[in-house]
C-alpha cells in the first residue's frame, strides 16, 4: 500500500487544522480538530488521485520522510509542523 507525507498544522481552538501532501500540490484537507482533519484529509488523497486519473495524469510517487527533509521547500515545514502517514486506499491504488 501507498502512503503519503501529510503536514499538518494547528493554529489553535479558533482555526481549522489544515493538512496538505507535500507530493500532491493541491491536495489540502482540514479538520475542526486533528482526529477531523486526518479522516478528511485521506477522503482528500482519494478524490485527489482519483482527479489525477481522470486527468491522464500519473500519480507521483510519494517520497520518503528522508526525501522530504533533503527537498528545501519542505524542510522548514517538517520541522514546523506535524506529519503523518496516510494511506492510498487500495481501490484507488488499484486503478493506477
Amino acid at each position: 500500500m501507498a502512503h503519503y507525507v501529510a503536514i499538518i498544522e494547528d493554529a489553535g481552538p479558533d482555526y481549522a487544522v489544515g493538512v496538505w501532501f507535500p507530493d500532491l500540490p493541491g491536495c489540502i484537507s482540514a479538520g475542526d480538530d486533528i482526529d477531523e482533519a486526518l479522516r478528511n484529509a485521506a477522503e482528500a488523497l482519494e478524490l485527489h488521485v482519483e482527479g489525477l486519473k481522470s486527468d491522464g495524469e500519473r500519480l507521483p510517487r510519494p517520497r520518503t520522510l528522508t526525501e522530504l527533509k533533503a527537498d528545501p521547500e519542505v524542510a522548514d515545514d517538517l520541522k514546523t509542523y506535524m506529519v503523518a502517514l496516510i494511506e492510498l486506499p487500495a481501490r484507488a491504488h488499484a486503478a493506477e
